[in-house]
């Protein structure tokens, strides 16, 4: 009961990347690059080990950021010319790759961390993904012309790719979809079919993990724009529920997302985020058991999984790696409390 987990990403120690970063410019090349991935994928994995959380992620390590890094492996695509274009419905500008031609795969993306991590560690092991419709507002496209149909060949790639995660022993994946919260319409008219495509044949978890965006000044700026209540989830929720992802990620602590809105997944696992990575104050174990109490009002305790809103690339080491022990031990607590 109440198995904790991270969304997926966590800081890169500053000999392998530059720190505080959604972006950052990798410190190494080469085999050093590799080796120094490696390294930093294992020190995570017994991060979260040793702070006691039950299902562990690569904290994305091999990745300079959570979409692009997927992108590095499929044709079609041009990172030597990258263009100015404004993502998440112009919240902010970013340099981005563009599509020049039919996407397809060069190699694998994620084994060598995936079978890392499988080797390593004995507790259950997710892997994330980029989203298709979040893949399609974070690259710029000069040949399908459509994004509904470059967002299915993207689909594809992903049910591609996670196939041979769960060959490769992933117990759980998740696909990343802050785009959801965005592009309303566009989740209900193609998102939730491209999400299907996704997780097509999959036997182990799948997850999707919406929310409002890492701790960056443009979406706090935004999040600060929504009014007293955050609503999106309202508006998707209802599809999400009828479709075959078996888990939903969704955020919660300092958020203004009313807590009754998780009623509208019923029969899904829900991810509650207990943990604010817009901030770099430590969560106490009681306020995350305190969290995990408020949405057991809609979520049946079997159902339930402490996580955090969103992931921590962006963060000090140090903070999050207290967030992590905060994070397992308000699940323990919450397990005695609410037995």
């Amino acid at each position: 009961m109440f198995e904790a987990t991270i969304v997926g990403s966590l800081p890169k120690p500053f000999w392998l990347a530059e720190t505080n970063r959604l972006w950052p410019s990798w410190q190494l090349n080469g085999p050093e690059l590799d080796a120094a991935k490696r390294d930093a994928t294992l020190l995570w994995l017994k991060t979260q080990e040793d702070a006691g959380l039950d299902i562990v992620t690569d904290g994305e390590q091999s990745r300079q950021h959570f979409v692009h890094g997927f992108l590095e492996m499929v044709e079609g695509i041009d990172f030597d010319n990258k263009v100015k274009m404004g993502i998440r419905n112009n919240r902010y500008d970013a340099m981005v790759p563009t599509v020049v031609g039919p996407l397809k795969f060069k190699g694998r993306v994620h084994q060598k961390e995936a079978q890392l991590a499988r080797a390593k560690k004995k507790k259950k092991l997710k892997i994330t993904m980029p989203g298709a419709m979040t893949i399609v507002d974070t690259i710029a496209d000069r040949y399908y012309g459509d994004k509904v149909k470059m967002g299915m060949a993207i689909a594809d790639l992903l049910n591609q790719e996670a196939r041979g995660l769960e060959a490769d022993g992933v117990d759980v994946i998740q696909f990343d979809e802050p785009a959801f919260n965005v592009f309303l319409d566009e989740v209900n008219t193609w998102g939730i079919e491209a999400l299907e495509r996704s997780i097509a044949g999959l036997k182990c978890t799948t997850v999707v993990h919406i929310c409002y965006g890492y701790g960056i000044k443009a979406n706090i700026d935004w999040k600060n724009s929504l009014g007293e209540e955050w609503r999106q989830y309202e508006a998707i929720f209802p599809a999400i529920a009828k479709s075959s992802v078996k888990q939903v990620s969704l955020e919660c602590f300092h958020s203004k997302v009313p807590p009754h809105l998780m009623g509208l997944l019923k029969g899904k696992d829900i991810l509650v985020g207990v943990i604010d990575v817009a901030s770099d104050e430590i969560e106490t174990a009681e306020q995350v058991a305190t969290t995990i109490g408020e949405a057991l009002k809609y979520v049946p305790k079997q159902h339930l999984f402490p996580c955090t809103n969103c992931g921590m690339a962006p963060m000090e080491r140090s903070i999050a790696e207290g967030k992590l022990k905060a994070l397992a031990a308000g699940a323990a607590l919450a397990r005695e409390r609410f037995k």
